[in-house]
């Protein structure tokens, strides 16, 4: 189906083509024997990739620069299905965007309470490198991938070709593309594009800076946000690392007698602060600090102030697996300070966005590192990670990155 005249073919290491007959995007340069074609592709140019037989397994991009010298789009056996979609970009992107609406559809994404969502998940979605967050009439497109720049303007167009949407924000990942071989520290955004929108998630208002971290809003949380809500009720609680206040405004609309938020970003408070009074939520129960987690924590335990509930979403403290090492003992500290400030029998719901530390495993024998060292005993009551919207491909692991566990301390 795939033999091509004209392509190039990256030929795999004897025993290296397993795992990308299983289904893994990435194919890693390391894994690669040889690359059959004159002159040599460039980055961007489709390519086939071939056991070391040279009978192809399927196509995909590749990059000359990159650890990940070819990201496969398509198995064999998936474009003798659907021929249309073989060795065509333009087609394929159509149909992936495509599928992940219909998805998303099924998720009941948007809906009536609900206008922030992420609509492609890269990996999960069946697009290396790719993101898109919707934010009501707004899509965030992140790209970390040199395929993704080049096909900026099909990308943009079948996106904006969406029910809904009236603006798109291209937010390019400097540091990643750079490894990908491309410098996008000179690209500026058309200057009509707004930079910030108000969504709803759960009912609860939001505004979102397009400025902001990431692409703005952390989607992945909302399934863990509504859960705080429908444990709030009567409560004190504590939102540590909270951003624009999602788990604050949760447990504050859902009835919490007093809510505090701390995060040491005053551009994210000023958002927390705007979305209490887009919330007609009471200042007397809900309001934000400006301040250093660690150093809040510890003036708490030094002067005995205990909550019903808290939630600690600190940054990703190890980004990749060599700092997992010194990342897990910032973790442990920052989640013993945490059990230290809830009541015995209370509840901390504590996260982990860092892949490096999800996919270890070691992220709960941290927590219990930290009980111990905060001379208290927990229970887990829930386990969870990302939202539904953000599908995990099983063949891709490494696509899993947020851990969030329930505990009851006491």
């Amino acid at each position: 189906m795939l033999l091509l005249l004209g392509l190039a073919k990256v030929v795999l290491k004897k025993g290296k083509t397993q795992i990308f007959r299983d289904g893994s995007p990435m194919v890693y340069s390391g894994a690669v024997d040889r690359i059959i074609g004159r002159p040599p592709p460039k980055s961007g140019d489709i390519v086939l990739v071939a056991d070391g037989t040279e009978k192809p397994i399927g196509w995909g991009l590749y990059n000359s620069v990159s650890m990940f010298c070819v990201r496969l789009m398509q198995l064999e056996e998936e474009a003798r299905r659907d021929p249309a979609c073989a060795l065509n970009m333009e087609r394929l992107l159509e149909a992936r965007i495509s599928s992940a609406v219909d998805l998303r559809r099924r998720l009941d994404l948007p809906s009536a309470d609900t206008n922030a969502y992420r609509l492609i998940n890269s990996e999960g979605d069946r697009l290396s490198g790719l993101i898109v967050d919707i934010f009501a009439d707004v899509a965030v497109i992140a790209s970390s991938a040199a395929w993704v720049e080049k096909y900026r303007a099909e990308i943009q167009f079948f996106v904006s070709k969406l029910n809904g949407i009236n603006h798109i924000k291209w937010r390019p990942s400097e540091d990643i593309l750079k490894e990908e071989g491309l410098d996008v520290s000179d690209y500026k955004e058309p200057s009509s594009s707004c930079s910030a929108v108000k969504v709803m998630e759960n009912g609860i208002m939001y505004l979102v800076s397009l400025e902001g971290q990431k692409t703005g809003f952390y989607a992945d949380q909302r399934e863990n946000r509504h859960f705080v809500s429908l444990l709030s009720k009567g409560q004190r609680v504590l939102d540590i690392c909270c951003y624009s206040g999602g788990f604050a405004l949760n447990a504050a609309k859902a009835g919490a007698d007093n809510v505090i938020g701390i995060d040491s970003s005053g551009s994210a408070l000023n958002l927390a602060n705007e979305n209490i009074i887009l919330n007609e939520l009471s200042p007397e129960r809900i309001s934000f600090v400006k301040g250093d987690a660690t150093a809040f924590m510890k003036g708490a335990v030094s002067s005995n102030e205990l909550w019903d509930m808290v939630i600690l979403d600190p940054p990703k403290l190890a980004p990749r697996k060599k700092v997992l090492q010194s990342a897990s003992g910032m973790y442990r500290n920052l989640n013993a300070l945490a059990m230290q400030v809830v009541k015995p029998g209370g509840l901390l719901m504590t996260c982990s966005c860092s892949g490096a530390m999800t996919q270890s495993g070691m992220f709960l024998k941290t927590i219990q590192g930290a009980a111990l060292m905060a001379g208290r005993k927990v229970t887990v009551l829930r386990q969870a990670g990302a939202a539904c919207d953000h599908p995990i491909d099983p063949a891709y692991p490494e696509g899993q990155y947020l851990s969030n566990y329930l505990l009851r301390v006491s």
